[in-house]
């Protein structure tokens, strides 16, 4: 079944991975105040994020990348049928080739990226390149980011709480650091689960906010209400 957002719709039957609470959160968070002119998605599935960004933003570029080829040409069938297709444009190419071959930079980058353990990995090569590290490790991730980003851009990311350290810190061997912080629990009495990450190549001072988002099942707070609420239809 499509997935119907407020202003479009996602089609995900041919994709590993389906709509989750992660994309759409990033997609709602990235700033775009500084109204950026160009945007990437790195490993854009369904094209979710990319599409959140297009509604958000009046950026003239939004460029995806998908390295899988059934997801790809579903965030390809996604992008055309919205009202942002002349703005949309996905590229099936791995990460590490697209870094090689794309010579501009651009304002703004986002990704969610796979993040499960290796130990985890199933016999389905599709939902593996979706869903685990060893397809995009954050080494190469941020190794790409750095180079594609300008140098006044910014770099956005989603990624479970307990690798915020870790990613810190490889960020900042190429000269990423933190400018906003934010991070994520499902309910008052659970444990922080994501982070929600923003860089750039100035150390700034960080601004650290927290998000509940759900007081109990079903009933959301008033915080993660207003993030979403321009995306989900019944919000």
């Amino acid at each position: 079944m499509p997935f119907k957002f407020k202003q479009f719709t996602i089609r995900q039957d041919n994709c590993a991975m389906k709509i989750g609470t992660d994309g759409v959160l990033l997609g709602a968070w990235v700033a775009v105040e500084n109204q950026p002119k160009s945007i990437l998605d790195i490993g854009t599935g369904t094209g979710i994020i990319a599409l959140q960004l297009a509604q958000r933003s009046t950026a003239e570029i939004i460029d995806a990348l998908e390295i899988e080829g059934k997801a790809y040409e579903q965030a390809v069938e996604n992008f055309e049928n919205s009202q942002w297709g002349d703005r949309l444009f996905c590229y099936h190419a791995s990460l590490q080739e697209f870094t090689l071959e794309v010579d501009e930079k651009y304002s703004l980058i986002v990704s969610n990226p796979p993040f499960y353990s290796d130990n985890f990995e199933t016999a389905i090569k599709e939902r593996n390149t979706a869903r685990f590290t060893s397809a995009l490790p954050f080494d190469e991730l941020l190794n790409s980011a750095s180079k594609l980003l300008h140098n006044k851009g910014y770099f956005s990311t989603i990624i479970p709480f307990k690798e915020e350290q870790y990613f810190i810190e490889l960020a900042s061997k190429v000269h990423l650091f933190p400018s906003r912080i934010c991070r994520v629990k499902g309910t008052p009495t659970t444990d922080i689960k994501r982070s929600l990450l923003e860089f750039c190549f100035r150390k700034e001072e960080i601004k650290y906010t927290e998000l509940t988002i759900e007081i109990q099942r079903h009933q959301y707070t008033k915080a993660y209400i207003t993030l979403v609420q321009d995306f989900y239809l019944k919000m």
